[in-house]
């Protein structure tokens, strides 16, 4: 799917590749979430399916905070306070222990009530408040939500299809 570049394809990507994700984290037994065998957001490591689900949380609850604390005329640290955008696999880290006594079902629960409240977000918004102003440097809002979340989410299936593969997990 191609980079959306305005509302309707923003909503359509994130319900799309959310879909596709849900559709394959259904059939993956929750006693199998927490092993740690996928290759993980830093170059050598490893994560669970829990963690994955975490970096996703993470990141989405990241951005609902962004966009709560422009709202209210508050600075914004990026990506998130005493973290660099050169740090990213400190911060997935920060993800997998902030979310790591949740179950597998709470946090599908989770992801599901934080792309939901990012759907609306944006439907709350309009396209020029989405695409028509530069909202962080020179990134509009909507290529921000769509960087944390449609694209991660498309990210998330590739490693999950893979890992299924190697453990001959079925759909």
């Amino acid at each position: 799917m191609a980079v959306p570049v305005n509302k309707e394809e923003l909503i359509k990507a994130i319900t799309l590749n959310y879909s596709k994700l849900k559709k394959e984290l259904i059939t993956i037994p929750s006693e199998l979430t927490s092993i740690k065998e996928l290759e993980g957001h830093s170059k050598g490591t490893v994560m669970s399916i829990n963690n994955l689900l975490s970096y996703l949380i993470g990141w989405g609850e990241l951005v609902l905070k962004w966009i709560y604390k422009k709202e209210q005329g508050l600075p914004v640290s990026f990506p998130e306070e005493g973290y660099k955008w050169n740090e990213l696999g400190k911060l997935a880290q920060k993800f997998y222990i902030d979310y790591q006594n949740y179950t597998y079902l709470e946090l599908n629960t989770k992801l599901d009530k934080m792309v939901t409240d990012i759907i609306n977000i944006i439907n709350s918004k309009s396209n020029q408040d989405l695409y028509e102003i530069a909202w962080y440097e020179k990134w509009t809002l909507g290529r921000m939500i769509q960087f944390n979340t449609s694209s991660p989410y498309t990210n998330a299936r590739a490693r999950i299809r893979k890992w299924k593969k190697e453990n001959d997990i079925k759909d």
